[in-house]
């Protein structure tokens, strides 16, 4: 019931991850990003705990194969069959783990600085295009996890309709400068998605300089912001 997508920018050093699902509100569970120490996405039958553990084991210093390894040996046996885990490193070493009960069509694909995961998917080709697509296109990171999700629907998406989707991306500004969800649409969150990115970047860098400069951020003139 997911597709998804971590990748890492390698001249900035920046991360981000992309995700759709039937379910609602799967961002909010699922993403996990840290500046300057990585990604992880935790999806199938999610435990969003496991996507805080593997961040902090890429913060203690390991990388992605041994974060997971990790994270995988100390998960609760009777569940962690149900896991999906995807986890991208500082270096842009990806490493994945699929649990034996994950939902319908299920696959990973990695790359240097991407990594692309789902289940219930239309067909493996979907996570291909995922990243590949991701990877290709120019632009800010945001942009082009927009045209990994894009080529991933194209390819086919899931076997049931998208319900849900979001973006985020983390710099050295230190926080989420990108955090985009939409929770809940009937059809094609996917657009939604991109309309919601399509106003945000107009002002992205605007409101990143209010939370490091703020003297010298713009107004946008509405009541108390003068």
């Amino acid at each position: 019931m997911t597709l998804s997508l971590i990748l890492r920018d390698a001249e900035t050093g920046d991360f981000g991850a992309a995700i759709s699902s039937s379910s609602p509100a799967v961002a909010a569970r699922c993403i996990n990003l840290a500046p300057g120490v990585g990604g992880a996405n935790s999806q199938n039958v999610t435990d969003p705990r496991l996507g805080f553990q593997l961040i902090e084991q890429l913060r203690s210093g390991s990388g992605a194969e041994a974060a997971l390894e990790a994270v995988v040996r100390g998960a609760d046996p009777e569940t962690i069959g149900y896991r999906q885990l995807l986890v991208l490193d500082t270096s842009g070493k990806a490493a994945v783990f699929t649990g034996d009960r994950a939902l319908g069509t299920f696959g990973e694909v990695t790359r240097e600085n991407g990594v692309a995961g789902g289940n219930m998917l239309a067909n493996l080709g979907v996570l291909d295009a995922l990243v590949d697509a991701a990877l290709a296109a120019e632009g800010p990171l945001e942009r082009r996890l927009m045209a990994g999700l894009k080529a991933a629907v194209a390819a086919g998406g899931e076997e049931g309709p998208l319900h849900s989707a979001g973006l985020s991306v983390v710099t050295d500004a230190g926080w989420r400068v990108t955090d985009l969800r939409v929770d809940w649409a009937d059809e094609d969150p996917i657009e939604q998605l991109e309309m919601l990115l399509d106003r945000w970047m107009v002002e992205r860098d605007d409101y990143i300089n209010r939370g490091i400069n703020p003297h010298a951020a713009p107004s946008y003139g509405v009541p108390g912001d003068e």
